[in-house]
């Protein structure tokens, strides 16, 4: 492992793996989540759900569940429309039905809400709830949405016509065509990356506390983006934005899910305001699979235009996305397919051209990133399968393939054919220590003799580079709001700090990696650092954490908060041992004078003096803060190497191994960086190995609840070896790059890469996932007739 410390362990600077702050309150039961709040006279909300997914509403009665005793209020689309809330606005610039009022679009939509006094009686008056359907075609493909004569679904679009969603392209379309007709060999690949759910252990909830009197709204909530849910709060409910305070605690698991605004926020926050009281919504598991945000539900065509020796010369793809009823990705405004267009990959060639279209389906609204940059996730895919298919196409060895066309480290920074600028790597290296790790040739020289045998044994390989740190104001912001982030450092007489930051921890260990930083900037243990999170009053501005970017962007903050803070206490440090600032140096816990390291300071007594005893003209107190634009994303990327065995009378593969290495720059905390890899690539084997949310003709989801939507426990998942490079971000104030999703955004396409590579003698180039064992044995089937 790479050691990059700086300071003691006493310190806990970058490069030291400490223990995790919140651990202890989280593992003893002290943890505090949305649905352990209880406020006096607080009622409980329901939602009703369309059992249906498409058809009109013609009535709704509501008598029944209002003269339960209990019941407070039933809220319909009707009551919604009169306070001017029946729509509001997407992430993606669409409108959203928040309790329908003309017809439902997909099987969950919220049509109705019931607030009682206890939760039971809520959910039991929802049951009764009476809506009378007229039925209309389901459509559930996109396929089948932009066929001639397919039902409109968005009718109420003034305008819309058809269910195309958005159209998008880049890259040069002119010079990509003539690199393909000046070919040597053209490779395609047709193939899906399916519908796929987050799936937190805590669902969606909200507490809503609206005061009439005062207008006073607190608002309990599981938002991974706080500040920017409060300004779409103040622009869809009209309430006055000094008048908002969003509190999100402890989150039970964000993955993306939690980045949208959701009906049930609205309706709950709307019922508090009309009836004076607060109301407290908690999504069930299956109002969670079925109608909060999913992720990818793409269908991708790429090809790769080469030369006999295998130079990748240009790409060109067509995607086809599945919006859902509605569209509503998290993702920067001008970005239709999200950060998709990173799917050149790792790979130098000098054209690229991709075309991406959206549709509406009667499906649920929301392709969020989930556990990735964008949509990074489907991009890598692609041009990963596409990596192994040309491989087996060509007859060259797929490491030896990806060896001939990386980019290499002198041409950093490099400029990709669809205008990403990547910041530093070292790829040849990152791979090749994966693949001797691994044993890579003798894993080649064992399959050969499996075959002989009739065994099938397969090697996959996969490398990414992500693009992660949303991002530089001039290109990224979501619904007008630029992506900048914050922290706000402020250190007490007796040296003890507190560190207010934009982004929100779920999991990802904030409260101890920002303290790291903090501490190496400063030398005050990270010990003696509160780290304060969620709370829109507490905290300084900042559009939250998603896409990995709280390190790129929240913990650039921190450095560079912390060296002002640092800066200064060199000056008092200067006063205090009398002598210029610029004499003074610093290692890492006190202030010196060059040359005579006996004459020192502390931190501490830098802090103190800060409050007391400061050279004149300067002010007194030591505490800033900053928002940071970074100049650039940054560019995490990692190599794979998975090995199965895979029965050929049953189509079943078992991992055998699984090697993955990282590069995410600097670590702050090794330890808690080998917890997130580990994390992502369990989520990587669940999508590429079970995960599916399916829907029959009618438009049920076949995937609403944990016996059919599969979660991978101890006993399926692989065990993982990890290792590691560290190339800085050479625009990054400490060089790291993030590391939060990486492993779910290069891990599918390893595995689906080794089950593929096991029968790519057979003929099979393909195998959507998730690769299911009936897949996998049909594949052969098909291949032996």
């Amino acid at each position: 492992m790479t050691d990059t410390t700086t300071t003691s362990p006493e310190i806990g600077g970058i490069g030291h793996s400490v223990k995790r702050a919140e651990d202890a309150r989280l593992i003893e039961g002290q943890g505090n989540f949305v649905d352990d709040i209880a406020m006096p006279g607080m009622l409980y909300m329901a939602l009703v759900r369309s059992p249906v997914a498409h058809a009109r509403i013609n009535s709704i009665n509501t008598e029944a569940a209002a003269a339960v005793d209990g019941v407070v209020a039933v809220v319909t689309g009707e009551l919604m429309d009169a306070h001017g809330l029946a729509w509001m606005p997407t992430l993606s610039g669409d409108t959203q039905a928040v309790l329908a009022t003309d017809k439902v679009r997909y099987q969950g939509q919220e049509v109705a809400a019931v607030v009682a006094t206890d939760p039971y009686i809520a959910t039991d008056a929802a049951e009764l709830v009476d809506v009378d359907y007229e039925m209309l075609d389901a459509i559930t493909t996109p396929q089948q949405s932009l066929a001639d004569g397919a039902e409109l679904i968005r009718n109420e679009k003034e305008g819309q016509t058809d269910n195309l969603a958005y159209t998008w392209e880049t890259g040069d379309a002119a010079a990509t065509e003539a690199a393909f007709a000046n070919a040597d060999r053209v490779v395609s690949l047709t193939t899906h990356y399916p519908r796929s759910h987050p799936s937190p252990l805590e669902t969606c909830g909200i507490v809503a506390d609206v005061n009439s009197v005062t207008g006073q709204a607190t608002l309990y909530m599981t938002s991974q983006a706080p500040h920017a849910h409060r300004t779409l709060f103040a622009l869809v409910a009209g309430l006055p934005e000094q008048n908002i305070r969003i509190v999100s605690p402890d989150i039970g698991g964000g993955f993306g899910n939690k980045v949208p605004i959701y009906p049930g926020y609205v309706v709950a926050t709307a019922a508090s305001l009309l009836i004076g009281q607060p109301v407290k919504w908690v999504e069930t598991r299956t109002g969670n699979l079925i109608s909060t945000g999913f992720g990818r539900d793409y269908y991708m065509t790429g090809e790769l235009a080469l030369s006999n020796d295998g130079r990748i010369q240009a790409m060109r793809v067509d995607m086809l996305s599945d919006q859902g009823a509605f569209y509503a990705d998290a993702q920067p405004t001008r970005y239709k397919a999200g950060l998709f267009h990173v799917c050149t990959g790792s790979y130098d060639f000098g054209n690229a051209h991709i075309k991406c279209r959206g549709a509406f389906t009667n499906k649920a609204p929301g392709g969020v990133a989930y556990r990735c940059s964008f949509r990074i996730t489907e991009a890598s895919f692609l041009i990963e399968r596409l990596m192994q298919t040309a491989a087996d196409e060509l007859g060259i060895d797929p490491a030896e393939l990806r060896m001939r066309n990386f980019i290499q480290p002198e041409q950093f920074p490099y400029e990709t054919p669809t205008g990403f600028v990547y910041d530093s790597g070292d790829y040849p290296t990152a791979l090749r220590k994966a693949l001797d790790a691994a044993g890579y040739d003798e894993l080649r020289a064992e399959q050969a003799a499996s075959r002989e045998q009739g065994k099938l044994m397969g090697i996959g390989i996969a490398h990414f580079t992500e693009a992660v740190g949303a991002g530089p104001a001039h290109t990224y912001d979501i619904a007008g709001l630029k992506m900048i982030d914050s922290a706000e450092l402020r250190v007490h007489p007796t040296g003890k700090a507190v560190l207010k930051i934009g982004v929100k921890t779920q999991g990802q260990g904030h409260e101890t990696t920002f303290a790291q930083i903090v501490a190496e900037e400063t030398g005050i243990p990270a010990s003696d650092i509160k780290v304060i999170h969620g709370d829109t009053d507490d905290t300084p501005y900042g559009l939250g954490t998603y896409a990995s970017r709280s390190t790129p962007v929240g913990g650039a903050a921190t450095a560079m908060v912390a060296r002002k803070i640092a800066d200064k206490a060199r000056h008092i440090a200067a006063h205090l041992l009398e002598a210029a600032p610029e004499d003074i140096e610093r290692d890492a816990d006190k202030f010196f004078v060059a040359g005579s390291p006996d004459q020192s300071v502390s931190i501490q007594d830098a802090a103190f003096a800060a409050y007391t005893n400061l050279p004149e003209g300067m002010e007194y107190g030591l505490e800033d803060v900053t928002y940071y634009n970074p100049p650039n994303l940054t560019f995490p990327y990692g190599s794979y190497v998975v090995v199965v065995d895979v029965d050929p009378d049953t189509g079943v593969w078992k991992v055998r191994r699984m090697v993955a290495l990282d590069d995410c720059g600097v670590r702050i905390n090794p330890m808690i960086v080998e917890g997130q890899i580990h994390g992502g690539l369990t989520e990587g084997f669940a999508m590429s190995s079970m995960q599916w949310i399916t829907f029959d003709d009618d438009g049920n989801c076949i995937g609403s609840n944990f016996m059919d939507y599969l979660i991978p426990t101890a006993w399926e998942t692989p065990r993982f070896e990890l290792l590691e490079t560290v190339t800085p971000s050479p625009h990054h104030p400490i060089g790291a790059k993030g590391i939060g999703e990486s492993a779910t955004v290069g891990s599918p396409a390893a595995f689906v890469n080794a089950v593929v590579d096991a029968v790519a003698h057979l003929g099979v180039r393909n195998i959507d996932m998730p690769v299911l064992p009936d897949r996998v044995w049909e594949a052969i089937e098909t291949a032996n007739t």
